[in-house]
């Protein structure tokens, strides 16, 4: 007997009505080259977390990398970017051990095959700009392969919807941290590329006084171009841990161990 199609199906309404909602990012003052890299994300927050906030990662790690180095200390700014790397790499780590413990589950109990999906994959080539970009889009990936091995498990009752939930929101938000983290980050650098304009001195004395501060270490005067970012980042604090730096839309839980139901 032929197999009776009784749904209807997406046919790609899904991911149009996605692209439709986000506004498009604005690179035309991006002069750098990008690596062009082949993409897919098949779950519903793989998906909308790529469109929402992979662009807002590029552009804010490429203000930090590039076009910050042009006017601040190339020290400081690696000081930046470690802080972001730092946090990309918790991330990721995160993910990792969230996908080998479903994996664990799976084999626990003779799970052979994992839930898909029916709608169209959101396919697409990527312009990756630095290799900071590539790791984020990576992390991504991570989720994206995460979310239907959590919604297997609960399927089978091995873990709870709330389990689930709980999962899901915790990793979407720090995922969603990393770029909120950069583009905040960015955001300050180029108010103190401002400042830094506006207290340029007139005189060479003047010129001349702010070079050795710098060049001997001195903490800068109160007000000093760098002085409030890098006291932070000298400090340890995490990009995700203050929450100025990167807010979250939501207050959501943070992660908790997968249990059984």
């Amino acid at each position: 007997m032929a197999d009776i199609d009784f749904v209807k199906h997406d046919q790609g309404g899904v991911n149009a009505r996605i692209l439709a909602k986000e506004t498009k990012a604005d690179f035309r003052r991006v002069e750098a080259a990008s690596l062009k890299i082949k993409a897919s994300f098949a779950s519903a927050e793989g998906k909308r977390l790529f469109i929402r906030y992979f662009n807002t990662f590029q552009l804010g790690i490429h203000f930090v990398s590039v076009i910050s180095r042009t006017r601040l200390n190339h020290e400081d700014v690696s000081k930046v970017e470690a802080l972001i790397r730092s946090q990309m790499d918790k991330v990721a780590e995160d993910l990792n051990k969230a996908i080998d413990g479903a994996e664990a589950l799976f084999h626990a109990h003779g799970i052979t095959s994992t839930a898909t999906y029916d709608t169209v994959p959101l396919d697409l080539e990527v312009g990756v700009l630095s290799s900071s970009s590539r790791r984020y889009l990576e992390i991504l990936g991570k989720l994206d392969q995460l979310m239907p091995l959590l919604q297997t498990l609960e399927i089978h009752e091995i873990i709870t919807q709330q389990a689930v939930d709980v999962e899901r929101a915790a990793l979407k938000r720090k995922v969603r941290d990393v770029a909120n983290g950069a583009r905040n980050l960015a955001t300050r650098l180029r108010r103190e590329m401002n400042a830094l304009d506006a207290r340029r001195p007139a005189s060479e004395a003047g010129s001349a006084g702010d070079v050795d501060r710098s060049q001997s270490g001195e903490a800068p005067p109160a007000g000093d171009a760098a002085a409030s970012l890098l006291v932070e980042v000298d400090a340890g604090q995490g990009v995700a841990g203050a929450d100025d730096i990167a807010p979250s839309p939501s207050p959501e839980a943070d992660a908790v161990p997968v249990e059984p139901a």
